[in-house]
């Protein structure tokens, strides 16, 4: 027996369920500790059920791998402190010297 989107509507209702798409969402972001997935195009339904939002996605699914940086919050202030630099430039020469903290030192500073 099929239900017609009228009839369903209602008996949502009845259940106490709510459900309405979210206009112009352009794209959707999952970070994890490891990967990131990007929803492009995204059609977006929330379902409010007893006090619960739930969503619902669908659309163009592309996943990146995280890169981890492979240094701290001391390595960072270190560089900084010792070739008087500004924090973005401590992490970037961290970054091109794969995390040496000599080497971006020097790299730095020479």
């Amino acid at each position: 027996m099929k239900m017609g989107d009228r009839q369903t509507r209602r008996m949502m209702e009845r259940m106490g369920i709510d459900m309405k798409e979210i206009p112009d969402v352009e794209e959707v972001i999952i970070r994890t500790a490891s990967k990131e997935i990007h929803v492009h195009n995204a059609t977006v339904s929330e379902v409010n059920a007893q006090g619960n939002r739930i969503f619902q996605v669908a659309g163009e699914v592309e996943e990146s791998q995280v890169e981890k940086e492979t240094f701290n919050e001391e390595d960072i202030l270190l560089v900084q402190q010792q070739a008087s630099v500004t924090r973005e430039r401590a992490v970037a020469a961290l970054q091109e010297s794969d995390g040496e903290v000599a080497r971006a030192i020097l790299k730095l500073t020479s």
